[in-house]
């Protein structure tokens, strides 16, 4: 921290543990599936038709009155409560997409996220349909992003109030997903290393990894914990942390921050907080972003072109999402709750939604 900074909200207040539905372990969920919600045939018959009537809006302008749903309608109402307020996520099952097509698979996962929230952009090209699949970038370029690549993803969050993946082919070995709850995690630390917790509490460099809004500098400062309005809020990429090291002006990371972030990270891969999935085509994860740390295993993939890994991403922005504190302003453009806020801003970039990576 520098001198003259004012000390984060998180440290000036007590590291007591944080209480809610997403403060959960592993062990909640053994023998227990309420978690995953099964499509039914009149769900996607209801998907279909919503795809059918918004057949002639272009993707990005696809409002929620384009994509008109009944009783799933309903359902999704009741699985966002869950997600932003409840336990942080939800696995939806049984799209059948291996019938449908890329155009009539994004249309009706783009369709049903508006159902959730706003979608952002991704990434510096405007996407706000994501392709996470393997495009066979080089890892070891500091401004790769790894969803890209066939590696390893540690646990991290995304920049949105949502993080959505839809699964439309699995990798022929790997590829696992893991999710675990950084509230649980803010709590342990809390009891075990209140010394450490506080460094997570004060701001990081992160690089922005060349995607850089008008106006911003490539790198910015944030914390990883921040305690506000009565929640706590998590905001975690080791991988964008290391990477600014790159740059000469950005001091290097102090000792107890590396062993900060090496508690954080064992602790949320341990068998006490990482919860494991196994995805199967026509899943859809959603995650709430600030409370739900995700995580993915090095894959190898399949020959086949047509056969990889691909699994189709959304960021949604949500009208009524938590308070954000004001330092989530460097990376999230706004922080007012019923503004588009999140996703990734830079000028020149025009809003698209790809069928293909």
């Amino acid at each position: 921290m520098n001198e003259g900074d004012q000390m984060p909200e998180a440290v000036t207040q007590s590291v007591a543990r944080a209480d809610n539905p997403a403060a959960w372990f592993a062990q909640d969920f053994d023998g227990n599936d309420d978690w995953i919600y099964r499509f039914t045939h009149a769900d996607v018959n209801e998907l279909t038709r919503a795809a059918a009537h918004s057949a002639s809006v272009p993707l990005p302008e696809l409002l929620v009155g384009d994509f008109p749903l009944d009783g799933l309608a309903v359902t999704l109402v009741e699985l966002r409560r869950e997600i932003l307020q409840g336990r942080g996520f939800v696995l939806l099952r049984g799209l059948p997409v291996g019938d449908w097509s890329p155009a009539l698979t994004a249309r009706i996962y783009y369709g049903l996220g508006c159902h959730l929230g706003q979608a952002v952009s991704q990434n510096a090209s405007g996407h706000l349909l994501g392709h996470v699949k393997d495009l066979g970038k080089d890892p070891s370029d500091p401004v790769t992003r790894v969803y890209q690549t066939n590696y390893r993803q540690p646990f991290h969050t995304d920049s949105t109030d949502i993080v959505g993946l839809l699964c439309i082919k699995t990798a022929r070995r790997g590829g696992a997903s893991a999710i675990a709850s950084s509230t649980s995690a803010f709590n342990v630390l809390a009891e075990q290393r209140p010394d450490l917790l506080e460094v997570l509490c004060q701001p990081f460099y992160v690089d922005r990894k060349d995607e850089i809004p008008l106006g911003k500098e490539p790198t910015y400062q944030l914390a990883v914990f921040h305690r506000h309005a009565g929640y706590v809020t998590c905001i975690y990429s080791r991988d964008f942390i290391e990477a600014a090291q790159r740059f000469d002006d950005v001091p290097r990371l102090l000792l107890e921050q590396i062993e900060a972030m090496d508690l954080l990270d064992r602790l949320v891969a341990s068998d006490r907080l990482r919860f494991d999935m196994v995805f199967e085509p026509g899943d859809i994860q959603l995650l709430h972003n600030h409370q739900i740390l995700h995580s993915r295993t090095t894959y190898e993939d399949w020959p086949e072109v047509e056969h990889r890994r691909h699994l189709l991403r959304l960021w949604l922005s949500t009208a009524d999402g938590r308070p954000l504190p004001m330092a989530f302003e460097e990376r999230y453009g706004t922080i007012t709750p019923g503004m588009i806020r999140g996703g990734i801003r830079v000028s020149g970039s025009v809003l698209n939604a790809p069928i293909e990576p």
